[in-house]
């Protein structure tokens, strides 16, 4: 059964679809079986996946809708993963879902009849608390947040942390942060290293040991539709990629592994 993280952060230009894409092919390299949600009308996850979102018969928009099943609109990304992808279209999809009844759980009910297909499913979500956001934050086990070691990052985290604790009230209890990912980091700068030692002090080993550096094949990948891993996977940006992914593996692994030990008592 796959495990579904949301990437979201409230703050854009955080990296949110950079770490979407790449972590995806990461994963797929690994080999694991992934499913890349693309749930941002810009489409940026679907065209860093190699795919035109101009171009496809149907989008996350026709999922949420209820217009098409998950397994009849995915396709096959270049790197090996599958692709739901998104496109401008899902600015409709949310105007037409305010009215809706169960509107924040359209997501999860259709990741439903795929879920065991996979080992982990990524949601690339809006840089706003929007109606998609909710919905990929219902459907999630964890939340991945990506952020860069800034001062305002700090208090768009503290925000996102307030968002995931009123879910866990209301909407999925089980909710949980899957870990603080430090973006575009550059260890020259002593605030970003300020703030980095702060949100370790904060979250303990909720903060992923990977720091992704800014990275010149990083930026570049997008343009040619690959990740970093299909692009440059040798450069500081790609060995940044592979190492999360190890890291998310051995996670999730250990958590199967307490699980399986608490059902076996």
């Amino acid at each position: 059964m796959a495990r579904i993280i949301a990437i979201a952060n409230q703050k854009g230009g955080v990296g949110k679809t950079t770490t979407a894409v790449n972590l995806a092919a990461a994963l797929a390299a690994a080999p694991r079986r992934v499913l890349l949600v693309d749930l941002d009308s810009q489409g940026n996850a679907t065209m860093g996946s190699g795919v035109d979102k101009r171009e496809v018969a149907a989008s996350t928009c026709d999922l949420l809708l209820g217009e098409s099943a998950a397994a009849d609109i995915r396709v096959k990304a270049p790197e090996g993963y599958d692709l739901l992808p998104g496109n401008i279209d899902l600015t409709a999809a949310e105007i037409q879902l305010m009215e809706q009844e169960g509107r924040e759980q359209r997501l999860k009910r259709a990741l439903a009849p795929i879920r065991g297909e996979y080992d982990f499913i990524l949601i690339d979500c809006p840089p706003a608390l929007s109606l998609l956001t909710l919905n990929a934050l219902a459907a999630a086990d964890s939340v991945l947040v990506p952020m860069q070691c800034e001062y305002y990052a700090l208090e768009g985290l503290s925000a996102l942390v307030e968002t995931i604790e009123a879910l866990r009230a209301n909407l999925n209890p089980a909710l949980e942060i899957e870990g603080v990912l430090r973006t575009m980091f550059d260890v020259r700068n002593n605030l970003a290293n300020a703030v980095s030692a702060e949100l370790t002090e904060h979250f303990g080993d909720r903060v992923f040991r990977t720091i992704v550096p800014r990275n010149v094949r990083l930026a570049e990948a997008p343009s040619h539709g690959q990740s970093i891993v299909g692009y440059d996977r040798t450069s500081r940006g790609g060995v940044a990629y592979l190492g999360l992914a190890g890291e998310l593996i051995r996670r999730t692994d250990e958590r199967n592994r307490a699980v399986r030990a608490m059902e076996a008592v």
